[in-house]
């Protein structure tokens, strides 16, 4: 597996730096409770860090999301959480992926912070000659109408959690239980079913090397939090 150093290259001025921590496979409550203690806890001075998970099957609606877009939950749990987006779906097989970014200290604009997301995926997927491609109106990434990541975010006080879902090698079956991101009909596909790589471990590290070029981060690998 390449580092994010090797992906990345060698690079002139040192950026911020940020912790990159991979959390393993996880359920989804404790993780997003650990984000918001964080994005409450930290200060001017606290280092952005890059949360990389797989999350147990769950179903998360957003603030605006409406109950009437699960169609058909059966053994999956539904959460509602407190990102912008309505209903979407997380699994095995899918790289989670948290920035949890200061966006004052980084000079970046909300829809700016959206663009560059949009961006590194856009250029990850590009390494297997993937192309991927935004839609107006319906953040995320997609390759040929169909969704291949979803976005949802929230900015606290300029600082950033949530964040995106990238398919990569997965079970789509439970797609069709929802309306994916609130639209009905919606396609959804993974980078697998695209002719890219099926393991998470040939992705991670070019799509982490992808979102630092973008914000201008250096990465450091971190132990993951504690949720005991």
């Amino acid at each position: 597996m390449d580092t994010v150093a090797e992906v990345l290259g060698a690079g002139a001025a040192a950026p911020p730096p940020a912790q990159l921590r991979d959390l393993g496979r996880q359920p989804y409550e404790p993780v997003w409770r650990a984000m918001q203690a964080f994005t409450d806890a930290r200060d001017g001075g606290t280092a952005d860090e890059l949360w990389l998970v797989e999350h147990d099957p769950v179903f998360t609606l957003g603030q605006a999301g409406k109950d009437e877009h699960v169609l058909m939950p059966g053994d999956i749990p539904v959460i509602h959480v407190d990102r912008g987006g309505q209903v979407t779906y997380h699994g095995p097989g899918q790289i989670v992926l948290y920035p949890l970014l200061d966006l004052r200290r980084l000079r970046v604009g909300v829809r700016e912070y959206v663009d560059r997301i949009e961006q590194a995926v856009i250029d990850t997927l590009a390494e297997w000659n993937i192309e991927g491609a935004r839609r107006d109106g319906a953040p995320g990434v997609y390759v040929a109408g169909a969704k291949v990541m979803a976005l949802g975010i929230r900015v606290r006080r300029g600082c950033t959690f949530h964040g995106l879902a990238f398919n990569i090698a997965m079970d789509l079956e439970p797609y069709r239980r929802i309306n994916p991101c609130g639209y009905q009909g919606l396609q959804v596909t993974s980078v697998v079913d695209l002719g890219g790589p099926s393991g998470m471990d040939q992705v991670k590290p070019m799509l982490v090397a992808q979102i630092a070029r973008q914000f201008g981060l250096t990465v450091e690998d971190a132990a993951p939090p504690s949720f005991a």
